[in-house]
């Protein structure tokens, strides 16, 4: 049916632009762990980067109706130092999202019935909570020069979810089961 409200799609607009910025800010700052020394967490930041991938894929696709040319602001962090810093600046983000932009443009579209951006939107935020706690948990450690363990990182191609490990048999944010999940 498609985004009938033009505040939702400049919400879809806005959201598309932050997490194709992460995913690629995530990839750089993940080669740039690999190379400090930090291999894990730099499977970390391109695992987690590739959620950010699904879900501007997924704002992406309930725009799409929407074609034609539009200026796309978002916010982002640029530049990398070193690993705390790298990690600090996404950490930094994923709490604006969390706090500050998900809940907006959840309740917008929910308010306007837009029940595929309200999907999408919802399935980044439930993903950017975990995100937010793994970055934490990768920030304690880098200030202490530790990386993080070697557990295999799982991303659900559908929503974004993410886990170290291997420990649910089906997506909690949408269902999926495990066995499409990607891993890192």
């Amino acid at each position: 049916m498609g985004v009938k409200n033009a505040m939702t799609a400049d919400f879809l607009r806005s959201a598309y632009g932050g997490e194709s910025m992460a995913h690629m800010r995530y990839l750089i700052w993940g080669e740039a762990a690999e190379k400090d020394g930090f291999p894990n967490i730099g499977r970390l930041f391109k695992g987690i980067a590739y959620a950010e991938w699904i879900h501007a894929k997924n704002h992406f696709t309930v725009l799409k109706d929407q074609a034609g040319d539009y200026t796309v602001a978002a916010g982002a962090v640029f530049g990398h130092t070193n690993i705390v810093q790298n990690l600090q600046g996404a950490l930094n983000g994923e709490l604006h999202e969390i706090d500050q932009m998900y809940p907006v443009y959840f309740e917008t579209a929910k308010y306007q019935q837009e029940k595929d951006a309200q999907r999408s939107f919802h399935y980044a935020l439930e993903a950017e909570k975990i995100h937010a706690e793994l970055f934490t948990q990768a920030l304690e450690l880098a200030k202490e020069e530790q990386d993080i363990g070697s557990e295999t990182i799982y991303i659900c191609p559908i929503c974004g979810f993410t886990e170290l490990g291997d420990h649910v048999d089906q997506c909690p944010i949408c269902g999926a089961k495990k066995e499409v999940f990607k891993g890192f």
